[in-house]
């Protein structure tokens, strides 16, 4: 058991960082992060610093803040200090500056001089032990790079515990990936804590980096996230105690980080951070407030906008109110802050942000009057970063500030006036903000009546800053001064005006005193006290206001103004004091009812109330009054007076004590109220047409009554200044047209007139002052009018025809009401208004036309106008038209009879440039006006279709666009007329020949379209008025429309054909010609065109044509015409086929019919329907037989269509009528087909087409009566069409399944008729054909009837298929009984006895007599391949002599590469197929031939034989190990006997040693396959037979042993020490060897150095002491020895001196050593230099081979040594000097005192 002394020294040990094992420190020295370990341990500190120093004087010249490192820890003395005899105060401060350091160098960790910085405190200071945690940490950022790894490497076992789960990374030294790092942050806080203090004290020594921050900020922020989700919890305590963990870890962190100032980017990252931790965080208010606080102090200029966006973030997740104090102030002091926020908010949601801050703003304006934030606010509502509901928010809070200002925080009322002036600026905004601004004075709870006195200001959006109006006279107006005296004073002064000699406020000469009057009222209004001072003004002259109009007048007008509601509210409720007064009793006030009816409409509440109050006064006083009561306002309240019409005192009272006063609670709550019940009063009679019988009838007012109500009010709407007034009491009477014959508009009318004849400034004035938008006024006056009332409509209408007599903004508003009144119009009316508004138009048609003119188009255009104006519009143009074809007054005009000249050289003049635009006009009204609504117009369109005819000439225009206009809308009609019989068109008019000239004459693609259009319409509907005239058409068609590409011309074109192509078939049927030859016109129009039409277009264009035409009829001279006229070209065919496709079979089958008797038709002496279809008449220009061959070349297209075979395929497996009427019109076809061909034998070509026909047409059947068909025609006589046929039976076996078992049967049993072509035939074409029939039956369907195929087989080896001369079909014949071999199997067997020697034969003579047949060479061995393939069997001894025989032949006459391949790989098949005797035995007789044939000859041989050692067992080798033994002693048998046969010179003696190559190559795969007990019989004899040559023999013997050593060499190379004992049977051929052969020879040194290099190998591999045996040794050593007397003729270091050494180093015996030494010595004394010179090399290579072993015999080679040091050969004295050097190399000392 250990002492306790001993276990404390262990622990000692344990923890010691010094050792007193050297070993231990030479590891510890070998730690590099450069350096191999190897190389580390030998490296002295001297060196190390030299290396080390020189990398860190480049940092020196990168930062000079590492300067101060090179008198410490890079000084000299450096070198020399030691941790381990430092006390712990050195260490400390030595950790100090290396901690220093490597925070300094950690930004340049992947430059080289770093590293070697680092490398020098890491070997010197061990720091990789002492300062591990510094260390890593450093490297952290960087542990991806290899130098992270090596360091991981040299890392000391007890690593720090936060970094312990490095450890796997360690020990298998590797990188370790970035998410093991954020793994181990989420889940061990110490690391995220080490990691968090290295970057701070980093980033505060100002060392910091951008690698160091990124990587810092990723894991901080992963492992943020991962920590969020990690603590995650249901439970609400303990989410909040993780909460607070995590806070308490990562706080302290974030707050250090958040504010270094100096260090920009480390607070971007912490932003990072903390927008992660805040988002998924559920923190309180409170935490975040403190963050943003924290963000705000200490941020940059740099970190200003990421800090920004962070503030944005967290507001987000902060409920939505103000920001804090400090937040608030920082961003208060940020340059720009509107402008920069408005830009991140493009990206980022600054909603909450701005908010927050905007409220803190306010907060600081109402409780500290800190106006530095106002500037702030506007720009960021304008700047759509907050949303709508923000917005109303912060502008309630806007209002809600300025309400509660007060003179404490404001004295001097300058906060007051700038955010009055920000309100201002704010309600006037964009329509966005301003519809916020509304919605939020609406809620706001605030008095804004006090709000606006307060600030002086008006708020409410509709109403601006306040101005007094002066006396609004249409003709009088004048501005309004604003007094700046006190309130008393201005009451004072207004005091002395004389007010009486103006009897009212409405009357003219008002304005001054008004004006006074108001702006001292306006003052005063903020204290009530001041009101009533200003009601006992003299001048207001209040006490008569019972009596004079002035004072009540003067409320009136304020109340009517655009004033404050709160000085509109004081008027009413002064008026309302002053009524109640007892003086005011039994007094007629109705005057004042009109301007309380118009109070009742104002948008203000309180206004409306305290109308409604006013009116209630109104009420009560009415019923005391009476008939002869006096009239208040009767005779002064207006300057006209006497035009009023007043109400009877009971009609004012009924009014108001049954419509007004029941309903004041209503307007009270809805301004529109007042409109409703007095329009409803006025129409109807009572206030509301729900009121009930009894309560209706009490309460409806008379039509006298209604009549009088409509003229009050109407009339004091005319004469009163005010415009608000009159805006207000004429809607409520807009929805009234008259009452008992007195209409709006007659009473109405003077304000209207009024109105239109203000000049422009002024009316913009007007509306200025009062602060009404003039367009309202304009619209309201227009009300005025009404439909049928003439008076009004005749006034604007002469109004607008004066020009410049209207503002054009009225002048707009007025076509605008005449378009909304014209549906109310009658028919009389409209035609009026139409035919003054055509006047209009027509008045001025210059560039620069009048603004009427303009609005009177546009009010045509937008109207719907009936028939009967339309029809008036174009009549209107016919005298224009015939005014046009007159010249011009005093000009002669040249006419010409040609009509396209007359229209060359004339000009447009201004009047007919004004005729073509009013033509254009009323031609778009037409357009305009849907014409199928309106077909009466039919006639008299074509009318203007004719006149423009003429006038085109005039002109010099197409007038395409006019054109364009009529047909349009005709075609629109034209529908109507086949819908209604009552309807008629005019067939005299020459309607068809006028749509011809249209198109002919027109180069507009739009005319033509629709006129084509239109052609088809009439053509279904009145045909006649078209057919007469459609040829033209057509014709036209091929050069216009035809040619275009887009949609509408496709349509334009199908419908054409559809509608005009059906009749005219029709009426040809009627008449005495026949459909095809009157419509061959039409047909050759759309073919002529055919190249000209796009592509795509074509063939929809060209099936709708045939279908419309009949295709039974007409299909076939279409495609006739189309290959006549392009050719059988590929594109046209196609294209034919394409259409021919698309018809049903029967028809197809008809069309094929009569294509062809259309051909037939070409060739007849007097042609018929071809000379129509096809060509000219005129023999001299006709060609019978090109126009035949085009045609003859379609019909094997059309024949050849897929649809076609499958659908004939489909009806002929049925059997009804309509595969009867099929197989009929096949018939017919095959019939007529025939009869062609039999009239056309003497035209080759011709006839040659007809053959294909056939033959695609025979295609069509089902394969059994394909092949009855075939049958009879095969017994015609005709050579051609037979083969034609006999193709097409071809071609149909591939196409036929192979699962087919119709066609299998129909096929198998049409095989005896080939066979019989074959057999009788004596056309050799035809064999061919036959031949490949039989191949492709037997390949397909051999195998299910071989007995049929047999037979087959048999005729095809016979005489008249296989033994006929003809190459091709030899060569057939071979590649069919090749297939067949597969087919038959050994059913081919019989076949064979004659094929075979034929297939040879035929081989033999493809390269004989100077020939070269290489497809028949092919064929034969094609079928020698599928019998070793196949039978393998039948390919005998005799038979595989032979075909080695031929192909020994073959590889000699160089055939070519696919002649090659095919001999090759039939080869290669019999190798692997054959048995392996017959094989061998084939092989050992055919090896002469091959050697007769040459090397190419004998590598296939040797080849051959490897494949089938390599395919054939052991024990099938070991049985036929005699033969193959044989093969490979006559093949090292080669270079002899090629040398006793006197062909040196041949081309297999100069590739001799490559075969032997490939001979030993093939003899060692054999080897491999036997044993030791085979194979040493056969290595025994066959180093007897390779000296069992005669001895007269000399120079055969040595070729033969070169060979055999040859052999030898590589058998000893490849089987090593497993057939060392073999070489007891070489020891005494090769002592033989050498002692008999001369190297000096030439023919003698190979073998002499083959045999040195066989013994080299066997003593090399050597392992079982075979050569330490005596016998062996001594045979062999002398005579290796004595061969050094042939230096002085043979070089003896490449195979002698190896072969010595060699056998040295196996022999491992000093016996043996000692006397190879000794017999080296002693040649040492030779007197041949040469001989001297190799025993030196020979005992250099010793004694490096050996070392020490051998030089234990030094002392007796120290006095050789010395004498050949003065030898007289400079070679041998220099080789001795260095075999002296390699001795002292070996020994370690000097040899100088032994050789003294």
């Amino acid at each position: 058991m250990a002492t306790a002394l001993a276990a404390q020294l262990a622990q000692i040990a344990a923890n010691s960082k010094t050792s007193l094992d050297v070993k231990a420190q030479k590891a510890a020295h070998s730690k590099s992060l450069i350096f191999e370990p190897r190389v580390a341990t030998v490296q002295s500190f001297q060196t190390l610093y030299g290396i080390c120093r020189e990398g860190f004087d480049e940092l020196c010249q990168l930062d000079s803040r590492f300067v101060p490192f090179g008198t410490t820890l890079f000084s000299e003395q450096s070198q020399d200090e030691d941790r381990a005899q430092m006390t712990a105060a050195e260490n400390i401060e030595l950790d100090k500056r290396i901690d220093s350091f490597l925070r300094l160098a950690g930004a340049r960790l992947r430059l080289m001089p770093t590293i070697k910085a680092v490398e020098w405190l890491v070997r010197r200071f061990r720091i990789h032990e002492y300062n591990t945690a510094t260390l890593l940490s450093t490297f952290l950022p960087y542990h991806t790079i290899p130098a992270f790894v090596t360091l991981l490497s040299i890392l000391p076992s007890n690593m720090p515990q936060v970094y312990r789960f490095l450890d796997p990374y360690i020990k298998s030294l590797t990188s370790p990936p970035r998410s093991v790092f954020v793994h181990r942050a989420i889940h061990h806080p110490d690391f995220l804590t080490t990691l968090s203090v290295y970057t701070l004290d980093t980033c505060h020594a100002q060392r910091h980096y951008p690698a160091l921050v990124s990587f810092w900020a990723g894991i901080m922020t992963e492992a943020v996230n991962g920590m969020l989700d990690k603590m995650r919890s249901g439970r609400s305590a303990i989410q909040k105690s993780n909460d607070q963990s995590l806070f308490q870890l990562i706080g302290p962190t974030i707050r250090d980080a958040l504010v270094m100032s100096k260090v920009p980017a480390l607070q971007i990252a912490c932003y990072m951070v903390v927008t992660v931790y805040v988002a998924k965080g559920d923190l309180d208010d409170s935490t975040i407030s403190a963050l943003m606080e924290q963000l705000v102090a200490g941020w940059t200029a740099e970190s200003l906008r990421p800090g920004l966006i962070c503030l944005s973030v967290l507001a987000q997740y902060r409920s939505a109110k103000q920001l804090s104090a400090k937040v608030t102030r920082a961003l208060l002091k940020v340059q720009n802050l509107p402008k920069l926020l408005a830009d991140i908010g493009k990206e980022h949601d600054l909603g909450k942000l701005a908010n927050g801050l905007c409220l803190a703003l306010i907060e600081r304006i109402h409780k500290k009057g800190d106006l530095r934030g106002l500037p702030l606010i506007e720009p960021l509502l304008l700047a759509s970063i907050l949303s709508q509901q923000q917005t109303g928010v912060i502008f309630k809070s806007l209002l809600l500030a300025a309400y509660r200002v007060d003179d404490q925080v404001d004295a001097k009322g300058e906060v007051r006036k700038d955010l009055a002036s920000t309100i201002i600026r704010l309600s006037q905004a964009g329509s966005d903000i301003r519809d916020v601004f509304t919605q939020a004075i609406n809620d706001t709870q605030v008095d804004l009546d006090e709000l606006e006195m307060r600030l002086d200001i008006q708020i409410r959006p509709h109403l601006l800053p306040t101005q007094p109006s002066a006396d609004v006279d249409m003709e009088d107006v004048a501005t309004v001064q604003t007094p700046v005296e006190s309130f008393e004073a201005a009451v004072e002064r207004v005091s002395k005006i004389q007010t009486q000699a103006v009897e009212s406020c409405f009357r003219s000469g008002s304005s001054d005193i008004f004006s006074d009057l108001c702006s001292v009222y306006l003052s005063g209004l903020a204290e009530p006290s001041n009101i009533a001072m200003f009601d006992q003004i003299p001048s207001l002259r209040r006490e008569q206001a019972n009596k004079e109009p002035f004072y009540l007048s003067f409320l009136m007008k304020i109340w009517c103004g655009p004033y404050p509601t709160l000085a509109r509210v004081g008027a009413l409720d002064a008026a309302k004091r002053r009524l109640k007064e007892t003086d005011c009793s039994g007094i007629d006030y109705q005057a004042i009812l009109p301007c309380g009816i118009a109070a009742l409409n104002d948008p203000s509440k309180k206004v409306r109330q305290a109308a409604a109050d006013l009116i209630t006064v109104l009420g009560n006083l009415c019923t005391d009054a009476t008939a002869s009561t006096h009239k208040w306002g009767h005779e002064a309240l207006y300057d006209k007076t006497e035009a009023l019409e007043w109400m009877s005192l009971d009609t004012y009272q009924k009014f108001t004590q049954a419509i007004l006063l029941p309903s004041l609670e209503e307007c009270v709550i809805t301004a529109d109220y007042i409109i409703e019940i007095t329009n409803s009063a006025l129409t109807t009679g009572s206030k509301s047409t729900t009121d009930g019988p009894e309560k209706d009838k009490k309460n409806r007012l008379s039509h006298s009554m209604r009549r009088s109500i409509l003229a009050f009010i109407a009339l004091h709407a005319v004469y009163s200044p005010i415009l608000t007034l009159k805006l207000r009491l004429g809607a409520c009477i807009h929805q009234v047209k008259s009452i008992s014959g007195t209409s709006r508009t007659q009473l109405l009318l003077p304000f209207l007139k009024q109105w239109a004849s203000l000049p422009g400034d002024q009316a913009a004035l007007l509306c200025s002052l009062e602060k009404i938008e003039e367009a309202t006024v304009d619209q309201s006056s227009l009300e005025v009018l009404l439909p049928n009332e003439r008076e009004g409509l005749e006034y604007v209408l002469d109004v607008v025809e004066t020009k410049g007599l209207l503002r054009p903004n009225f002048l707009h508003t007025t076509f605008l009401r005449i378009r909304d009144l014209w549906p109310s119009m009658k028919t009389e009316t409209r035609h009026i208004v139409a035919e003054r508004m055509l006047k209009l138009t027509q008045k001025d048609w210059s560039d620069d036309r009048s603004l009427a003119s303009t609005e009177a188009a546009d009010l045509l255009r937008n109207v719907e106008l009936s028939t009967d104006i339309l029809l008036y519009f174009l009549e209107t143009l016919e005298p224009t038209a015939k005014l046009a074809d007159e010249p011009p007054p005093g000009k002669r005009r040249r006419t010409s009879s040609s009509e396209a000249h007359r229209g060359l050289g004339t000009q447009a003049t201004p009047e007919t440039s004004a005729m073509l635009k009013q033509i254009t006009f009323v031609l778009q009204l037409v357009e305009g006006s849907d014409p199928e609504k309106h077909p009466e117009l039919l006639n008299a369109l074509f009318n203007a279709l004719s006149e423009l005819q003429h006038f085109r000439v005039l002109v010099g225009s197409e007038l395409g666009y006019l054109q364009s206009l009529v047909l349009r809308s005709l075609l629109a009609m034209v529908p109507a007329y086949k819908d209604n019989k009552e309807l008629t068109i005019d067939s005299t008019g020459g309607h068809g020949d006028l749509l011809v000239s249209c198109i002919q004459k027109s180069s507009s693609p739009a005319v033509q379209s629709t006129a084509l259009l239109l052609v088809a319409s009439l053509a279904k509907v009145a045909p006649d008025l078209v057919l007469n005239s459609v040829m033209p058409i057509f014709t036209q068609m091929g050069t216009s429309v035809l040619r275009q590409s887009d949609d509408f011309s496709a349509h334009v074109i199908n419908q054409t054909v559809k509608e005009v192509v059906p009749p005219l078939i029709q009426s040809l049927r009627k008449g005495k010609v026949s459909p095809l030859a009157g419509s061959s016109e039409l047909l050759l129009s759309f073919v002529t065109a055919y190249e000209h039409i796009p592509s795509h277009r074509r063939h929809g264009l060209f099936v709708s044509l045939i279908e419309t035409l009949d295709a039974r009829e007409f299909l076939f001279a279409l495609l006739g015409m189309l290959t006549n006229m392009y050719g059988p070209t590929d594109q046209v065919l196609s294209f034919a086929t394409e259409v021919f496709n698309h018809f049903t079979v029967e028809i197809q089958l008809q069309s094929l019919i009569k294509l062809i008797d259309l051909i037939g038709d070409i060739f007849q002496p007097r042609p018929s329907i071809s000379t129509l279809l096809l060509g000219t008449s005129d023999q001299s220009e006709r060609d019978p037989e090109k126009i035949g061959l085009s045609e003859l070349t379609l019909l094997p297209h059309l024949l050849s269509s897929r649809k076609l075979t499958t659908q004939i395929s489909k009806l002929a497996e049925r059997d009804d009528m309509e595969a009867s009427k099929i197989r009929e019109l096949y018939s017919t076809l095959l019939e007529d087909l025939l009869l062609l061909a039999d009239s056309l034998k003497q035209r080759k070509s011709l006839y040659g087409c007809c053959g294909d026909a056939l033959s695609k047409l025979l295609n069509l059947l089902s394969i059994g009566e394909f092949i009855k068909a075939v049958e009879t025609l095969l017994d015609r006589p005709d050579e051609i069409l037979r083969r034609k046929v006999l193709k097409a039976v071809e071609v149909r076996i591939d196409r036929e399944s192979q699962a087919d078992s119709s066609s299998r049967a129909a096929l198998l049993a049409f095989l005896p008729q080939l066979t019989a072509i074959i057999r009788v035939s004596d056309d050799v074409a035809y064999k061919h054909i036959a031949v490949g029939c039989v191949d492709k039956i037997s390949e397909k369907y051999g195998k299910k009837d071989p007995e049929a195929v047999a037979a087959a087989a048999s005729t095809i080896a016979g005489d008249k298929c296989l033994g006929q001369d003809d190459l091709q079909l030899r060569v057939m014949a071979l590649l069919c009984l090749a297939s067949l071999v597969d087919v038959l199997q050994d059913g081919i067997v019989p076949v064979l006895p004659s094929a075979i020697p034929k297939a040879l034969s035929y081989i033999s003579e493809s390269f004989t007599d100077g020939a070269r047949l290489p497809e028949l060479h092919n064929a034969g061995y094609a079928l020698i391949t599928a019998l070793a393939q196949y039978l393998p069997y039948m390919l005998s001894g005799s038979y595989l002599g032979q075909i080695l025989a031929v192909s020994s032949i073959s590889a000699k006459s160089k055939m070519g590469g696919e002649s090659n391949d095919a001999r090759v790989q039939c080869l290669q098949f019999i190798a692997k197929q054959v048995e392996a005797k017959v094989m061998f035995v084939a092989l050992e007789k055919s090896l002469s031939a091959y050697a007769e044939a040459g090397h190419t000859a004998m590598r296939e041989y040797l080849n051959i034989l490897g494949i089938s050692i390599d395919k054939h067992s052991k024990t099938d080798i070991s049985k036929n190990v005699t033969t193959l033994s044989s093969i490979f002693f006559s093949a090292l048998d080669l270079r002899r006997t090629l040398y006793s046969h006197k062909t040196a010179g041949s081309e297999l003696t100069r590739h001799i040693g490559q075969i032997e190559e490939i001979v030993n190559s093939v003899a060692l795969r054999m080897v491999y396959k036997l044993n030791d007990a085979a194979f040493r019989p056969i290595f025994s004899q066959l180093m007897e037979w390779s000296t069992a040559v005669p001895k007269k023999e000399a120079g055969g013997r040595n070729l033969r042993l070169l060979s055999v050593y040859g052999f030898l060499f590589a058998f000893f190379s490849n089987l090593k020490s497993i057939v060392t004992s073999y070489a007891s049977y070489v020891v005494e051929s090769a002592v033989g060897v050498l002692k008999t052969t001369n190297p000096a020879i030439g023919e003698e040194r190979e073998l002499w150095r083959k045999a040195l290099q066989v013994l080299a190998q066997c003593f090399e591999h050597d392992q079982d002491e075979f050569w330490q045996a005596p016998a062996h040794f001594s045979a062999v050593a002398p005579v290796l020895l004595s061969q050094f007397a042939h230096a002085p003729s043979a070089d003896l270091t490449k195979e002698l001196i190896p072969a010595i050494v060699e056998l040295a180093a196996t022999a491992d015996s000093q016996e043996h050593q000692k006397e190879l030494n000794t017999s080296l010595l002693k040649t040492l004394r030779s007197d041949k230099a040469p001989t001297r010179l190799a025993v030196v090399k020979c005992q250099q290579a010793l004694t490096d081979k050996l070392g020490e072993e051998w030089l234990s015999m030094l002392p007796e080679m120290l006095p050789y040594i010395s004498e050949l040091q003065e030898d007289d050969d400079e070679d041998v004295e220099r080789e001795t000097n260095r075999w002296i050097v390699g001795i002292e190399t070996v020994l370690g000392e000097s040899l100088d005192a032994m050789l003294q």
